[in-house]
């Protein structure tokens, strides 16, 4: 029998953090400003360790490399989904991702494009976002972003607990002060920021590095907003939410689950799956085996593993890989 990979989180100090995911989640933090927990990560800028059975002590991109039967021998030289909490104690700075073929152009043969998402955990009375620009045409875009006239240019956008937001490469984004959120992304770490509020970081005494012209490069004009098509199902007195799934997000689906008594799974056609459990506690069930899980909780259910249930009361978020990164 094949077990879910529990995994360690890694957490990242970040100008903008705070301690919030110590209070929210229990974790036991380094010292700093937390603002990242990467739960389920192979990126070597900070991959996850397996907890349990067989490949216990390696990290997540080992075990991509050397046993990648787990994962539906799946295609790819890197795992391509990172999962993310994100604390914004502060505003991020304003930013815009590559695509796959600037990244890979510009940051590296291995370095994927980001394409990500965003489910709001906890929102503050008044907490925005930066979600896209007001700019016409790219000369527009580049007289905006060099004339500083932030006002203008950026859109925001009111949030609450609960929200979902679909973020394409392209897309120009910031989670502003106040908010928290589970982020499921492409494997990447790449990040052209184009305004940081003129904040210094306290342990340079510098400004950040700005990007402006890959922000140029690499922004979508004009911007549009993603027609999601979200769709809940309830399932007894369970609830399962789709909130992006292929041919509109062609690399990654993502799921809420809301466990309420019992809710039972049977693989579909994905490789693996990716497993948050964001609030409450439970069981997770496979092939008898009784697995406790709680909140702050992270795991991957591997190829072998065709079905499963999930005992208690618990919301999750889930995702599993498109088709491009299968």
């Amino acid at each position: 029998m094949t077990e879910p990979l529990f995994l360690k989180p890694v957490f990242q100090e970040k100008i903008w953090g705070g301690r919030k995911l110590a209070e929210e989640f229990d974790y036991e933090l380094p010292a700093g400003d937390i603002g990242e927990c990467w739960a389920i990560s192979a990126h070597p800028h900070g991959p996850s360790t397996i907890e349990n059975g067989p490949l216990k002590g390696l990290t997540l991109d080992q075990a991509w490399a050397q046993h990648r039967d787990y994962f539906g021998n799946a295609k790819g030289e890197v795992f391509p989904l990172l999962t993310k909490i994100l604390d914004a104690e502060a505003s991020l700075s304003v930013q815009v991702h590559p695509d796959d073929a600037y990244a890979a152009a510009h940051e590296g043969p291995t370095e994927l494009g980001k394409t990500e998402c965003w489910y709001i955990l906890d929102a503050e009375p008044g907490a925005y976002l930066i979600y896209g620009h007001y700019a016409k045409t790219e000369s527009e875009l580049a007289d905006m972003i060099h004339q500083g006239q932030w006002d203008q240019l950026l859109r925001k956008v009111p949030v609450k607990t609960g929200d979902f937001f679909y973020v394409p490469s392209g897309t120009i984004h910031a989670l502003n002060k106040g908010i928290m959120a589970l982020e499921t992304q492409q494997s990447s770490d790449t990040t052209y920021r184009l305004y940081d509020y003129d904040r210094v970081d306290a342990k340079t005494g510098e400004k950040r590095e700005l990007h402006l012209q890959q922000s140029i490069d690499t922004t979508t004009v004009p911007h549009h907003d993603p027609e999601l098509n979200i769709q809940t199902k309830q399932v007894g007195a369970s609830t399962i939410t789709t909130y992006v799934q292929p041919p509109m997000s062609p690399f990654f689906s993502v799921y809420q689950w809301l466990v309420k008594d019992q809710l039972h799974f049977d693989r579909t056609n994905a490789p693996y799956t990716l497993v948050s459990v964001v609030d409450g506690a439970g069981e997770l069930v496979v092939d008898g085996q009784v697995y406790p899980i709680h909140k702050n909780m992270h795991f991957v259910l591997p190829f072998a593993i065709k079905a499963w249930d999930l005992r208690g009361d618990m919301q999750i978020i889930a995702s599993e890989p498109g088709e491009s990164t299968k």
